[in-house]
């Protein structure tokens, strides 16, 4: 039996071992990012910060009665946190910037129209926003109606084609009533720079507190004044804040 044994050994060919399959791994593409904010949910972490509307026919710019329009200068990341981007949440976060709803909910002039590739089409603004100053926010809104100052309109990207919900935000600071609210020279830039300000800052309302992260962007608006309101120039970048609230 062993010599039988030996005779096999020598005469049948060797066992080759077989090879182990690689462990399957993630390939991401190139410009593709992983959002790492463990404090915000999965499914929030996953979503876009908001889509381009150029994409799908929307635009930039909304448009006025007299088919100008006025730069969507601001966006609020859909990344940012659940409470800001719900409507009643996000007028929360406007007052916290010092902004309240127009004077006695009374809208002083033309609402302007905003296509933001969502699948809506032109639609309305939801709301404006104007600064408010005295220590009684809708006496401020009022004031702010008859003297001018910062404001914006807020259109939210919320339709079945393009669903991040996130909010555009037309910013500018305007003159007073007998100016007929017209933007004030680089006041597109302006009434932009003067919301960033506040929210990196950090602000508060009631018992919610805020913070928040600029990005800028460019290549969404065209810089100069073409199409553009009142003809007034605006540098073409937009900022795109990410707000958290606790």
């Amino acid at each position: 039996m062993r010599n039988l044994a030996l005779l096999l050994f020598f005469l049948l060919p060797p066992v080759q071992p077989v090879p182990l399959e690689p462990p399957a791994q993630l390939v991401l593409s190139p410009d593709a990012t992983i959002n790492v904010d463990t404090a915000s949910p999965l499914s929030q972490r996953a979503r876009s910060a908001y889509y381009d509307v150029r994409e799908r026919g929307g635009s930039m710019l909304n448009r006025n009665r007299w088919k100008a329009g006025e730069p969507l200068n601001v966006i609020v990341s859909a990344q940012s946190s659940t409470g800001v981007l719900s409507e009643s949440g996000f007028i929360a976060y406007s007052r916290s910037l010092g902004l309240w709803n127009e004077c006695a909910n009374l809208h002083f002039g033309d609402p302007q129209e905003g296509n933001l590739g969502d699948g809506k089409g032109w639609e309305q603004e939801l709301f404006v926003m104007r600064e408010s100053v005295w220590p009684f926010p809708i006496v401020g809104a009022c004031l702010e109606s008859v003297t001018g100052g910062n404001h914006f309109r807020a259109y939210r990207q919320n339709g079945t084609q393009a669903n991040s919900g996130a909010w555009f935000l037309a910013a500018s600071k305007e003159l007073d009533l007998r100016g007929k609210h017209k933007i004030i020279p680089n006041g597109y830039n302006i009434g932009r720079d003067w919301i960033v300000e506040q929210a990196v800052r950090g602000t508060w309302y009631l018992n919610r507190r805020y913070s928040a992260q600029v990005e800028w962007l460019d290549g969404l608006l065209e810089p100069g004044n073409k199409g553009i309101a009142h003809g007034i120039a605006q540098d073409g970048r937009v900022a795109l804040l990410t707000v958290r609230q606790y």
